[in-house]
């Protein structure tokens, strides 16, 4: 028998953390050490990695019904990762800016429409990392130039042939796997335009 979910109501208590010891600092990540007190009151030892950083996942949906992916090689898992235009906002700055920029810098879009259409939590047990997804349409050509750290390759797909190939486990990157999961919701819920769920679904 269901129940409803009362996912607003937390139970049990918090966690209960001493004063924080910074252990790593970058640019981009502060590593932190705790004396915590679990919910269930038992003590902890506890490390969370802190972003500096927003993280921005753009999916260009293309009028034909197709996507603009990105190849690169990515270093924590030392493999070959094709994924959507991702990076990386200040806190304090404006997310859809940033996500205009990073889909310019890496694959030369520029979009007449922006929808933001997730917010997620990545990796919660061991980092603070907060993640926005953008569905960006009427996608145009413009000149661009990426990081000095990025070898890009880049290709447009059927979009129905990157969600199955993210579904067999072949497009790994978890914001990918959400936003083309998020935009197949989309489509069968009637929230795009139906000639483009026409050639998405196709």
């Amino acid at each position: 028998m269901s129940q409803k979910l009362s996912w607003r109501q937390p139970h049990g208590s918090p966690w209960q953390a001493g004063p924080p010891r910074r252990v790593y600092d970058n640019p981009w990540i502060t590593v932190e050490e705790y004396d915590a007190t679990a919910p269930t009151g038992a003590p902890a030892l506890y490390g969370v990695v802190r972003f500096k950083n927003l993280a921005l996942a753009i999916l260009p949906l293309h009028d034909d019904g197709t996507v603009t992916l990105v190849g690169q090689n990515r270093f924590p898992h030392a493999d070959y990762s094709w994924e959507i235009p991702e990076g990386g906002g200040a806190l304090d700055g404006d997310p859809l800016e940033h996500a205009r920029r990073e889909l310019r810098e890496e694959v030369g879009l520029e979009a007449s429409e922006w929808r933001e259409v997730l917010r997620t939590q990545l990796s919660n047990s061991v980092t603070d990392e907060r993640a926005m997804g953008f569905l960006a349409l009427g996608l145009s050509p413009v000149d661009h130039a990426p990081d000095e750290t990025e070898d890009l390759a880049v290709a447009r797909v059927p979009f129905r042939e990157a969600l199955e190939t993210a579904l067999a486990g072949h497009l790994p990157d978890m914001l990918t796997v959400a936003m083309l999961l998020r935009a197949y919701h989309m489509a069968h819920e009637g929230a795009l335009p139906p000639a483009l769920t026409r050639r998405m679904l196709s």
